[in-house]
């Protein structure tokens, strides 16, 4: 049997990085470290990864869409809206899902929220489940009042939903 020389292994499983056209995301100005969701025809249905670069010379961005990984987001404790506006908080708690929210209420830079449908009830697409980011992380994060949660574990559903 012969090893390609291009294997590649990770402790992740299969990495999928993909080059996407910025025009594709729903924040078509990304930048490297924040949240990602590609277009799709039906909402909610979105593929969700993590920015890892910007080509804007060739409105390229390279998202990490793998299944299980974990990076640091911030995360608005939104769990619904009323009216357009946020209406109803919660801490946040290992488990806990977490939305690409595609509101336009959201604090600038901050794409994640704890509510499953935007201000409009449009349907969020998933983007994880919040998870200890290391030994000893305090658990619940923020309270039942509006505020954004910063670094943030987030394990990523990615391109393996």
């Amino acid at each position: 049997m012969t090893v390609n020389v291009n294997y590649e292994v990770s402790s992740e499983g299969a990495v999928r990085h993909w080059e996407i056209p910025q025009a594709r995301l729903e924040n078509n100005a990304p930048v490297v470290t924040e949240a990602a969701s590609v277009l799709s025809l039906l909402v909610g249905t979105q593929l969700t990864g993590t920015v890892l670069t910007v080509d804007a010379a060739d409105d390229i961005a390279v998202i990490d869409f793998t299944c299980g990984m974990v990076y640091a987001h911030a995360v608005r404790n939104v769990l619904t809206y009323n009216a357009g506006a946020e209406n109803t908080f919660g801490p946040l708690n290992i488990g806990d899902p977490v939305y690409y929210d595609r509101s336009a209420t959201m604090p600038a830079t901050v794409y994640l929220s704890t509510s499953p449908a935007d201000r409009v009830a449009g349907a969020n697409p998933l983007f994880g489940f919040v998870v200890p980011a290391y030994f000893g992380d305090t658990f619940p994060k923020g309270a039942a009042i509006a505020s954004t949660q910063s670094d943030v574990a987030i394990m990523q559903v990615g391109a393996g939903h």
